[in-house]
This record gives structure tokens, C-alpha cells and sequence, in this order.
């Protein structure tokens, strides 16, 4: 004879409800939950039929049962205050990136003081490399070949200071690189300079001088 599935289900049930409405006057704690655990299968350890009496097998099931609830409630606070901690730690390092050029994902070039910027990453060596940049209109306006290179994040910049203010706002660029036969495949990183923060459902967020809203988890490298 053993405490009923019913009874284990009715009181995880009860704990489950207190870590969803925590501050109820109903809502049941772990440690409640365990000290009604303990007061039933005391009871009916003294009320046992002497014919019948628990299955040792099943009252250890049931006392892992009642572990795990209370070893679940405890981990959710634990992730609870690690989640308010990186967020505070996240939103300290934020503070200090305003101002500061940062990579994220994108072909948009950025020319200030007549030199043109952006970045790109390998995902293996290359034995050439060109970088070709556009105008607004989608004309090159010029190419940067870059060689050899190995994998990894590779940064360049060119002469703007002949491509008009308005051509200058508007640059994108493209990224060729082969070895020998072989594409490899590049992504392209724009840098941005962050004027301000921001938040999301998701966490935090940046504004950045081109206009553009990226994810904190989105930047590739602060510079």
C-alpha cells in the first residue's frame, strides 16, 4: 500500500500553481509541499495493513517524485535571479557602447572623413579576395582586391573622399573570395556607430547612426 497517484499529482499539481502565482495566500511552497508529503506517509505507514504493508519500491518512487518538484521550484528561482543579473550586467556594458563603432550583420559601408569601412567574414582561407562597392543606383564605384586571406573576421577600408555626400550615405558593398576553384563563402559585417539604447520582449537593443535597431546578442565586435 502506497500514497495514491492521485494524492502525488494533487500536491505536485499544488506546487506547480505556487510557482506560477507566487505571493497567493494559497499557493503552497516546496517546503509545504514536503512537510504534507511527510505528514501523509507517516499516516499511513501507521495505518498500514499488517497483510498488506507499502511497497518499499514504491513509497522511494514516490519520495523522488516529491525531490524532483521541490529540486524543480528551486532551480526556477535560481535561473530567475541569473536572468536579472545578466540582464543588469548587459545593460551596465550598453551604457558604455554608445558612442563606440560596433559589427553587426549587413553590406552597408561606412564612409566617415572620406574613408569608406566595413568587414567581412571568411569561412575558410581564400587565395582571392575582392571587394566591390556600390552606389544607391547599384553602380561600382570601386573595387578593393585583398589577396590571399585567411578564415575568420577580415576588415577593410577605401578612398571616399571623391564619391559625392548623398553616393557616400548610400554605399553597399559585395564580397567575392574563392580558393583556387572553390567559392568560400563570406559574410558580410557593417559597422555602425550606437547612438542610443534601447528594450525588447527579447532583451536588449541598440540604435544605431544608420537608423538601424539590432539585438545587444547581434553585435559581432565592439571596436
Amino acid at each position: 500500500m502506497a500514497i495514491s497517484n492521485d494524492v502525488i499529482n494533487s500536491i505536485n499539481g499544488n506546487s506547480a500553481a505556487s510557482g506560477s502565482g507566487s505571493g497567493s495566500a494559497n499557493g503552497a511552497t516546496a517546503a509545504d509541499t514536503q512537510d504534507r508529503f511527510l505528514k501523509l506517509l507517516v499516516a499511513q505507514l501507521n495505518n498500514q495493513d499488517p497483510m498488506n504493508p507499502m511497497d518499499n519500491a514504491q513509497m522511494t518512487t514516490q519520495i523522488a517524485q516529491i525531490n524532483t518538484v521541490t529540486g524543480i521550484e528551486k532551480l526556477n528561482t535560481t535561473i530567475t535571479g541569473m536572468a536579472v543579473q545578466v540582464a543588469a550586467m548587459q545593460a551596465m556594458q550598453s551604457t558604455s557602447m554608445v558612442g563606440r563603432d560596433v559589427l553587426v550583420e549587413g553590406n552597408k559601408a561606412q564612409v566617415t572623413d572620406g574613408v569608406g569601412r566595413g568587414g567581412f567574414e571568411l569561412t575558410s582561407k581564400t587565395s582571392a579576395t575582392v571587394v566591390e562597392v556600390f552606389n544607391a543606383a547599384g553602380k561600382s564605384v570601386g573595387k578593393i582586391d585583398m589577396g590571399a586571406l585567411s578564415p575568420g573576421r577580415q576588415s577593410f577600408q577605401f578612398d571616399a573622399s571623391g564619391i559625392s555626400a548623398t553616393d557616400a550615405a548610400n554605399l553597399t558593398f559585395k564580397v567575392t573570395a574563392a580558393n583556387g576553384a572553390d567559392i568560400v563563402t563570406t559574410t558580410a559585417l557593417q559597422r555602425a556607430k550606437v547612438t542610443s539604447l534601447g528594450s525588447s520582449p527579447a532583451g536588449m537593443t541598440l540604435q544605431l547612426q544608420n537608423h538601424a535597431d539590432v539585438s545587444y546578442a547581434d553585435v559581432k565586435a565592439i571596436l
